[in-house]
């Protein structure tokens, strides 16, 4: 189990070594149409470690109980398991207390409990939640529908032609009729990261709590919320190397403790009647019904395996293998880089002129290459620079250079089937 003292911060004396990481990956090894997979689609979802694969088929085979509701061995067991690994959750964000580590199914139900919760108790008429022009539609459409329900008003941060967002714009938003903002930390769609430290502090100069949607941050940043001060933060498993259906939200305690039940159920209770129901503490609140057991296992596994390696060379491997792929990209004519913010992570976006997205990626996959096409559910981006789509290549820290140059040669293949060269 990962302790306060083994967060990223602490460097690890493991070597980054790219190759050795990647023998780490089974999938990396097999081969796409006859072609060594390069596997550029991390931001939709990343590649398992075999300690996550085996700690999973270790649960099945050997462990498998319910949690919290039985005194025999397994379930003993595997609650000890379950509980470690939102300690684990709880060390490596640096939470205060594992009572504000609640176990989702994903990023989109963090957030989508945070904003039915606070909205029920706090929205109300003409009230505002403010987000940004950068979001995920899983940091959108849940706060229209409340907004909707509420009569409030949602208010739009919007962004430059570089994929920043305008930050005296979004300072201006935020009044005392603002009674929540939430941002991502970095654009799934663009790689643009998100002065957050900033916009925290000056949505709580107004006393406005903030929630941070961390899909992309926690796989490529080191995520700190007591430093940041964040008094939400929401990111799913599945995106850092560990199973789907899983998701983390933080949540400082007492704002969770003020927060009425998402969803009834088994386990989530103290008692029930049928004239009241006495819910249970922190986390276990709003956690209804069996949970994603092997998921939380295999969620604690992937970050464990984390822990082994120097966290600041892996930021340094990503950075250098973005920059590379932008630059490389960008000297190929007729390409063009759609996101150009200062600070970026883990995403280069682009388009060709004349050739559909779709097409891109349709092409690059008879090469081997995975690479995501599409808009990224986050459309009001797309419109912000007049495009229905772009081609995303998203990079994890197991990809090499090497990759970068097939992904190279990839398009200049894309461009030859079009007639361009």
């Amino acid at each position: 189990m990962m302790t306060a003292e083994k967060t990223r911060k602490t460097k690890s004396s493991a070597a980054f070594d790219v190759e050795g990481i990647r023998r780490d990956f089974p999938i990396l090894s097999i081969r796409v149409h006859g072609k060594p997979l390069v596997y550029l689609d991390n931001a939709a979802t990343t590649q398992k470690p075999l300690a996550v694969l085996d700690a999973i088929d270790r649960y099945y085979r050997e462990e498998n109980a319910n949690v919290h509701r039985g005194v025999h061995a397994l379930s003993e067991l595997a609650t000890k398991k379950y509980e470690d690994s939102r300690e684990t959750v709880r060390a490596f964000i640096n939470a205060a207390s594992s009572k504000e580590i609640i176990f989702t199914r994903g990023a989109t139900d963090s957030i989508n409990l945070v904003a039915a919760t606070f909205g029920r108790k706090y929205l109300k008429p003409g009230d505002e939640v403010v987000i940004t022009g950068l979001e995920h539609h899983s940091n959108i459409v849940p706060w229209q529908l409340i907004c909707e329900e509420k009569q409030a008003k949602l208010r739009v941060a919007p962004i430059n032609s570089s994929g920043e967002v305008e930050l005296a714009e979004f300072e201006e938003l935020l009044s005392e009729k603002v009674k929540i903002a939430a941002i991502s930390h970095i654009s799934n769609a663009l790689g643009t990261v998100n002065p957050i430290r900033r916009m925290i502090e000056a949505a709580h100069r107004f006393g406005i709590p903030v929630l941070i949607d961390g899909a992309q941050g926690v796989p490529h940043l080191n995520v700190d919320v007591l430093a940041l001060d964040a008094d939400f933060y929401a990111f799913s498993s599945h995106k850092i190397f560990g199973p789907t259906g899983l998701g983390v939200l933080y949540g400082k305690e007492r704002l969770l403790d003020a927060l009425p039940p998402y969803q009834g159920g088994g386990d989530m209770i103290r008692s029930v009647t049928f004239e009241k129901t006495i819910f249970n503490d922190l986390p276990y609140k709003f956690e209804a019904g069996t949970p994603h057991i092997e998921g939380a296992i295999g969620l604690g596994t992937a970050l464990e395996y984390l822990h082994t390696f120097d966290w600041e060379a892996v930021v340094r491997h990503e950075h250098a293998l973005i920059r590379s792929a932008a630059d490389r990209l960008s000297e190929i004519e007729g390409v063009r880089i759609i996101g150009t913010a200062k600070e970026k992570a883990g995403v280069v976006s682009f388009v060709i002129d004349g050739i559909h997205p779709h097409d891109i990626g349709t092409i690059l996959d008879q090469e081997g290459i995975a690479i995501r096409t599409g808009h990224h559910c986050a459309q009001p981006v797309m419109d912000r620079f007049g495009i229905p789509a772009t081609a995303r290549a998203s990079f994890a820290f197991y990809n090499t250079v090497d990759e970068v140059d097939v992904l190279v040669q990839g398009i200049q293949k894309v461009k030859k089937v079009f007639g361009y060269v």
